[in-house]
């Protein structure tokens, strides 16, 4: 595929300065844009994939091709397709880490985009808070779609709407803790010097 037949992918006019702001564009245009059509196309799928975990992107593809379908343009609207028609949000995370092999954290940031009211990031950083407020989901990174692991991660987005302050959205209460924890952690190696005297010369 050259350029040409690649920037065919979406016939979509788009302001270019809306892709600078990763984050408001997935939460803004394309959850919008999901909500009307039903599905998501190719780069905007990979505009999740790639706020999430940038270095995923690669492996996310060939995990897609390798489920057979003839280009990812037509995986990945046929996979969002699907997560649209479910109605339940457990058979929803089960799809994508069952049927695509996703793990969680890829799995709830890409759920997250498309129902935000309903799903959360899970993500370490937001861990190390609700750590420190005595709860701990750290060993969900890597299991398996469970009954189990459901329940934990609904037990999970409960702790993150009762760490972060009451009047915020489940999205901004995702932000804030994710915050709280990267403003911590810049403090701590400020006052670690950063290392520099660890370093090898």
């Amino acid at each position: 595929m050259n350029k040409s037949e690649a920037m065919k992918i979406t016939a979509l006019e788009l302001d270019y300065r809306e892709v600078y702001d990763t984050e408001n564009y997935l939460f803004n245009t394309v959850h919008n844009r999901f909500k009307e059509q039903g599905y998501l196309s190719a780069p905007d799928f990979f505009l999740i994939v790639i706020w999430k975990s940038n270095r995923s992107k690669s492996k996310v593809a060939k995990r897609l091709l390798e489920m057979g379908y003839p280009s990812l343009q037509e995986a990945v609207k046929s996979i969002t397709a699907e997560v649209n028609l479910l109605t339940d949000s457990k058979q929803r995370l089960k799809y994508l880490m069952a049927n695509c092999g996703f793990r969680l954290p890829m799995a709830s940031a890409i759920l997250t985009v498309l129902f935000p009211d309903s799903f959360t990031v899970y993500d370490v950083r937001v861990c190390n808070v609700l750590q420190e407020q005595g709860f701990r989901y750290h060993s969900l990174t890597d299991r398996k779609f469970s009954d189990g692991l459901w329940e934990e991660y609904t037990e999970y987005i409960k702790a993150v709407s009762t760490a972060a302050p009451e009047e915020f959205s489940l999205r901004d209460k995702d932000r804030y803790l994710w915050g709280q924890s990267f403003y911590e952690q810049l403090i701590m190696d400020i006052s670690d010097n950063f290392n520099v005297y660890n370093e090898d010369e």
